[in-house]
């Protein structure tokens, strides 16, 4: 695949509301599946899709912590991605108003 080519795949990960919605999430801190459910108010499998094609298109990585899989933002694999993100709006005070968040 050429540059341009993992730009626009890129770029058609970017395009979906809920992507960019868990990318802004994941902006702020990792997080599991069922704190991102918790959040979006939608199904486990619709969020573990957009994680899915996220993780396919290098945008995030996963690690294991006990039973939990955590979700991060994988910026290294593609610098371009930074101005994105620097332009999401912040989930800080959702992430705040959220007590009950965490798997573990």
């Amino acid at each position: 695949m050429n540059e341009f080519d993992e730009i626009a795949e890129t770029l058609k990960l970017l395009s979906d509301k809920t992507r960019l919605t868990i990318l802004a999430l994941l902006k702020e801190r990792d997080m599991c599946v069922c704190d991102i459910v918790d959040i979006l108010e939608t199904t486990q499998p619709n969020v573990s899709q957009h994680l899915r094609k996220l993780k396919l298109g290098g945008l995030v990585n996963e690690s294991r912590r006990s039973q939990w899989i955590y979700y991060s933002l994988n910026k290294e694999s593609k610098p371009y991605l930074q101005a994105v993100l620097e332009q999401l709006p912040s989930m800080k005070e959702t992430l705040a108003a959220r007590t009950n968040l965490s798997c573990e």
